[in-house]
């Protein structure tokens, strides 16, 4: 698979561990505009997605994920690698502890309309709600003022995926 880009914070020489969490992420394009997940909580888009379990391939973290976030049910048929965004810094929580995550992007197609989410606790508290929208809106909500709890690193991928998939020309 591809590498988009690489998100490195360079801040991470003086750790003396590390903790993994990979990820998968699915983009689903519909009539010139994308699925996103929207927090309505802290107002920011994220694509469907999120961590990759132990023994568990990024394919099958992908459509499970994307099942439980949002609903929608890929067709594992029209699933095609992305790429993937490489990110590496000095964990949030433990100055003594780097944090490395590979998140992987598949282009693929749900079939039919959404199901009943299955959220996590703090999903659900978030609000998170499945959205299809054109992507400039979601790249300038997550370069706004968000107050959220994350590190701003995640918003930030995510728009640059998105310009990415438009200088691309999945849009047209």
């Amino acid at each position: 698979m591809r590498l988009l880009f690489e998100m490195d914070k360079k801040d991470h020489e003086q750790c003396t561990n590390t903790f993994v969490r990979n990820s998968a992420r699915s983009i689903i394009i519909n009539n010139h505009k994308i699925a996103m997940i929207h927090s309505l909580k802290y107002d920011y888009y994220k694509f469907p997605g999120g961590g990759i379990e132990d023994g568990e391939n990024p394919v099958d973290a992908m459509i499970r994920e994307t099942r439980e976030e949002s609903g929608l049910i890929v067709n594992p048929e029209t699933v095609k690698e992305y790429g993937y965004v490489h990110r590496i810094q000095k964990s949030d929580k433990d100055d003594t502890e780097c944090f490395i995550q590979n998140n992987y992007y598949f282009l693929c197609e749900a079939n039919g309309g959404a199901v009943p989410q299955d959220l996590d606790d703090y999903e659900a508290e978030e609000s998170f709600t499945l959205e299809y929208i054109e992507p400039m809106i979601a790249i300038n909500k997550n370069r706004s003022e968000i107050h959220s709890p994350y590190n701003r690193i995640m918003l930030e991928r995510e728009a640059r995926v998105l310009e990415l998939l438009l200088t691309e020309g999945f849009f047209n």
